[in-house]
C-alpha cells in the first residue's frame, strides 16, 4: 500500500536507476519500475537524504548564535534531514534534567529529525539520561567543556551498556597546555594544539574499551580501532588561508600538506564519517582573533561541497555515500541512508547540469 508514488532517477543499488517509488505514512513500501499509482516527479539525480552526526545548535543558553529552528532549517536546505546535536551547551547536558529540559525545548522548534548527546564527564554515569542518542567525551577543554576527570572500570561497562555511540573530542590537556601560546593568527593556533595533542588522546581513548567509540574531527591519519571522523573544513581549508578568527576551530586547521593528506586519504575511503561539526558564534564573538571562540559553521554545505567535488571528478560517488548518508545513519541505527523498502522515504534532489 502507499499513498504517494515518486518517480524519478533514484540513487539505488549503487547506481543512478529510473524507479517508481511507493510510499506510505512517510515509509519506503514499493520500489519498482513503474507503478499503476498518480505519480509525482522529482526532477535531477535523486540521493536520499543526509545524517549529520556533529552540530552544536546552540540551544538551549546561546539561541542569539544558532537555535533548533534555524540550524534544523539550514540542515534541510543542505539536503540533511536529521542531525545529532553535540551537549556542550552553555547549560551542558550532563545530567538527566538537563537533557530533558533541552528535549522539551527542540521538540517545539526542530524542522527535521534529530537525536541528542550527552556528555560524560568522569563522574556523572548514573545521572546521565538512558534516553540520550549518544555520548560526547570531550578529552581536552574546548568550547563551553572543561575535558574529562577521572573514570573507572565501570563506568565504561555502564555506557557500554546503554549500546549507543561514544564520540570523542580528541585532544590531549597535558599536551594542550604544554604548548599553548596566545596565538594571533591560524598558523600560531595550529602550533598552539598541534597533531601530537590528537595522537595522545586518540592514544588514552583507544585503550578506554568502550564498544562502539568514534573519534571526532580527525585532522590527520590516526590509526584506531574505532570509527573515524572528518569534517569538510579540515578536509578542505588549511592555516595558509586568509579565514582569521573564522577559521578559528578546535582541533584547528592544519598546513597545507597536512590538507591536502587528509583529503587525499578521504578520497581514497579511509574515513567512516563525514560529519560538519556546525559550531556557529556572532560576528561580534570573532571580531578579535585572540579572543574569539573555535568553531566553523558547515550544516548547510557540508554536502553541497562534497557534491561539487564528485561533479569536479575529484570525489568517488561511493566514498560521498558511504561518509555522509548512509554510515551516519547506520551508525545511530536508523532507517535512513538507503533507498530501501521499510526506510522513511527521506529524499534530496541534486541537478548536477547548474
Amino acid at each position: 500500500m502507499y499513498d504517494t508514488v515518486f518517480s524519478g532517477k533514484f540513487y539505488y543499488n549503487g547506481q543512478f536507476q529510473d524507479l517508481d517509488i511507493g510510499v506510505c505514512d512517510g515509509k519506503i513500501t514499493e520500489i519498482k519500475k513503474h507503478i499503476n499509482f498518480k505519480r509525482e516527479i522529482l526532477r535531477h539525480a535523486v540521493f536520499p537524504a543526509g545524517t549529520d552526526i556533529h552540530v552544536h545548535f546552540r540551544d538551549p543558553g546561546e539561541t542569539e548564535k544558532e537555535d533548533f529552528k534555524t540550524g534544523t532549517i539550514s540542515a534541510i536546505a543542505g539536503g540533511t534531514t536529521t542531525i545529532f546535536d553535540m551537549p556542550n551547551n552553555k547549560i551542558k547536558i550532563d545530567n538527566y534534567s538537563a537533557y530533558r529540559d533541552k528535549l522539551e525545548i527542540v521538540r517545539r522548534k526542530a524542522y527535521s529529525d534529530f537525536g541528542l548527546y550527552s556528555m560524560f564527564t568522569g563522574n556523572n554515569l548514573n545521572i546521565i539520561d538512558k534516553d540520550s542518542s549518544g555520548i560526547k567525551i570531550y578529552m581536552g577543554s574546548t568550547t563551553n567543556a572543561s575535558g574529562l576527570n577521572n573514570y573507572n572500570a565501570s563506568d565504561i561497562n555502564g555506557i557500554n551498556d546503554l549500546k549507543i555511540p561514544v564520540v570523542f573530542h580528541a585532544e590531549d590537556p597535558v599536551c594542550l597546555q604544554k604548548n599553548h601560546i596566545d596565538a594571533k593568527n591560524l598558523m600560531e593556533y595550529n602550533k598552539s594544539r598541534p597533531p601530537e595533542c590528537e595522537d595522545s588522546a586518540v592514544s588514552t581513548a583507544s585503550k578506554m574499551g568502550f564498544k562502539n567509540g568514534i573519534i571526532a574531527h580527525l585532522t590527520h591519519n590516526i590509526k584506531t580501532q574505532y570509527l573515524r571522523e572528518v569534517t569538510p573544513h579540515h578536509l578542505m581549508l588549511n592555516d595558509e588561508m586568509d579565514l582569521g578568527s573564522y577559521g578559528k576551530v578546535n582541533p584547528p586547521l592544519r598546513s597545507r600538506e597536512l590538507q591536502g593528506l587528509l583529503l587525499d586519504e578521504y578520497i581514497s575511503g579511509s574515513y567512516d564519517i563525514l560529519s560538519s561539526d556546525h559550531a556557529p558564534h556572532t560576528q561580534n564573538e570573532k571580531a578579535d582573533f585572540e579572543y574569539a571562540p573555535a568553531g566553523i559553521i558547515g550544516v548547510e554545505t557540508r554536502i553541497p561541497l562534497m557534491l561539487a567535488l564528485i561533479q569536479k571528478k575529484v570525489l568517488p560517488m561511493d566514498v560521498f555515500i558511504k561518509t555522509a548518508i548512509y554510515n551516519p545513519a547506520k551508525i545511530f541505527n536508523i532507517k535512513k541512508g538507503e533507498i530501501k523498502i521499510g526506510n522513511y522515504a527521506d529524499f534530496m534532489t541534486v541537478d548536477f547540469t547548474s
